[in-house]
């Protein structure tokens, strides 16, 4: 008897076999790089540094490398086999049949501007209907809200849409007067009061935006397949005015494609679950996704922060495929608008994964579910340790004698950038070996120019982000707890005495480095600014990239322009639309 996946449309042991190679691909790159460290460090003789340095980048490096791995494989999917969308979503198949299953579209808000939030609500349901398939969605404002000045606009502008809609007695508004269990809560309030009127539901954000035709073909998929559970679309930004903004996605956006096609290829059945945009069947969903109040104080106890990874581990537990889609098109998202939004939004993710710390011997998990538990964890648990490793560099260089072997050295150096880099570099050579791929991104000398932009602010932005976490899981273990409310999602000014409160510990942190290497051993210090010049100019690169005349100027070249921004579909116009009314 051949075992197959709850959908019976992949046999287990393809899956498994994926699952070994990349292990393997995984674990001989670790070793050889971990060994080839080592060799570099014990030139000279092994010191007490040399071993912490060596067991940092053993917990930093995992990470790396498998996007490394993931990246590629996701290009040779996309570019080196026939039907990628086969091998890696059997699911997809379109079909003819009508709908006759009903599906609840849910927008989760807290303190969010409502104009905003429903103008997006309303640009979704318009285009569902254009599909002709309007009467198999009912819609659901699901309010979090903790202010009454905004719970009152809410409620009026909920009841100026159904009034105004043929649909009125089909949109419904709900105000908890608190805020249990965070968004999860929510969403399981919502099981337990409408659940049992509809099979799936679509948890949107206040920033999502969907095309109707992406929801209906998806649905299509949940209806043909009763045992997928949660169906996770690949979510990219929204056109941006905020040069900030638009450099991140920029970067996300095409290096998102190879890197989510080769991570499902393996994950299969296991896959990922971020939260929005993604149908979820219900009745398991409130059966047997309950999520479990952790034991202890927070910051690590109470209620769960990230919940979404942790629900999908449950569906997968319960008997059902968690899948996403790794088709770009019809999902959309807002990215934050300036570092300090980025980096608060960071926080709640570090600590909402760190909790998982508490779930990993929740019984019955499958291994790649619990695998998935364990890197989210690693992905924030990985940032103290690179931090730990830049800090001890100037120590590096005070003891390096005569025997070290420089060439050793930078050669591995290369090869931890160019791995580093290697999602981005596989989204690039994706784009340019896609028929019309350059065009979609205003051509090739536009997607260079981005590119180059996007990769400098990268490094930059990334170091000092990173020592915030490392800073903020520090506090975690004095007690600190990120506090939940509304985000600003539009590009505001940022004054340069918010940016230094905020990000002075980077600079005095970078020039202690820096400048220490500088004095011992010049050439290490040049060597070291990919790492480190974020540090340096943290502060005025916050400011800049938060400044609306950066931003308009961005703009107007379409630096770091998206495919949107040069062709935006009917749903982006709508709401770039309503943003200027």
């Amino acid at each position: 008897m051949t075992l197959t996946t709850p959908t019976g449309l992949q046999q287990l042991t393809t899956l498994t076999h994926r699952r070994w190679l990349v292990a393997a691909l995984n674990i001989v790159t670790c070793i050889a790089l971990l060994a080839s460290l080592a060799y570099v460090l014990g030139a000279d003789g092994w010191t007490v540094v040399d071993a912490i340095t060596l067991l940092a980048a053993t917990i930093g490096l995992p990470w790396t490398v498998l996007g490394f791995w993931n990246a590629l494989i996701g290009l040779w999917l996309l570019h080196g086999v026939r039907d990628p969308l086969g091998r890696v979503a059997p699911y997809a198949a379109p079909s003819s049949e009508p709908l006759r299953i009903r599906t609840a579209v849910l927008m989760t808000l807290r303190n969010e501007v409502p104009t905003r939030a429903l103008h997006r609500l309303r640009t979704v349901k318009a285009s569902i209907d254009a599909t002709g398939e309007g009467q198999a969605f009912d819609w659901f404002v699901l309010s979090d809200t903790n202010r009454d000045d905004i719970a009152d606009l809410e409620a009026a502008e909920i009841a100026a849409w159904q009034a105004s809609d043929p649909d009125g007695a089909r949109i419904f508004y709900r105000r908890r007067t608190d805020n249990t269990g965070y968004k999860a809560g929510n969403l399981r309030d919502f099981c337990a009061r409408w659940g049992a009127n509809y099979e799936v539901m679509l948890p949107l954000d206040a920033d999502s935006v969907m095309a109707g035709p992406t929801i209906v073909a998806q649905v299509h998929m949940m209806q043909a397949h009763p045992r997928l559970g949660i169906l996770q679309s690949l979510v990219v930004g929204m056109p941006s005015a905020s040069a900030f903004a638009r450099l991140f996605q920029f970067g996300m956006r095409h290096a998102m494609r190879s890197y989510t096609m080769g991570q499902a290829w393996w994950t299969g059945e296991c896959g990922p679950f971020w939260g929005h945009n993604a149908l979820v069947r219900i009745k398991p969903f409130a059966d047997d996704c309950h999520l479990p109040i952790l034991p202890g104080a927070p910051p690590l106890g109470g209620h769960v922060l990230s919940h979404d990874q942790v629900e999908a581990t449950l569906m997968r537990r319960a008997g059902y495929e968690v899948r996403v889609l790794p088709v770009e098109g019809g999902s959309w998202e807002e990215n934050p608008p300036s570092m300090p939004e980025f980096v608060r939004r960071d926080l709640r993710w570090c600590q909402g994964n760190l909790q998982y710390l508490k779930l990993l011997n929740l019984p019955g998990l499958h291994a790649i579910s619990r695998f998935q538990l364990v890197w989210a964890i690693a992905m924030f648990i990985g940032i103290p340790a690179w931090t730990l490793l830049i800090a001890l560099l100037p120590l590096l260089a005070w003891q390096a004698g005569d025997g070290f072997p420089a060439g050793a050295a930078i050669a591995l150096y290369l090869a931890y950038l160019l791995m580093f880099l290697t999602p981005k570099l596989a989204g690039i050579a994706d784009v340019l070996l896609t028929p019309g791929g350059a065009q979609r991104y205003g051509g090739r000398t536009r997607l260079a120019c981005g590119a180059l932009a996007e990769t400098l602010f990268s490094f930059l932005q990334s170091a000092a982000s990173t020592f915030h976490t490392t800073l903020f899981m520090i506090a975690l273990v004095f007690g600190r707890s990120v506090t939940w409310g509304g985000q600003a999602r539009d590009a505001e000014r940022l004054a340069w005495g918010d940016a230094t409160a905020l990000l002075w510990p980077q600079l005095v942190f970078g020039v202690i480095v820096v400048g220490t290497l500088a004095v011992i051993a010049p050439a290490a210090a040049l060597w070291s600014l990919p790492m480190t010049a974020g540090y340096l100019v943290a502060i005025p690169l916050a400011v800049v990239t938060a400044h609306p005349a950066v931003s308009r100027w961005m703009v107007a070249t379409n630096l770091a322009g998206i495919p949107e921004d040069f062709d935006p579909p009917a749903e982006v116009r709508a709401v770039q639309a309503g943003a200027r009314a």
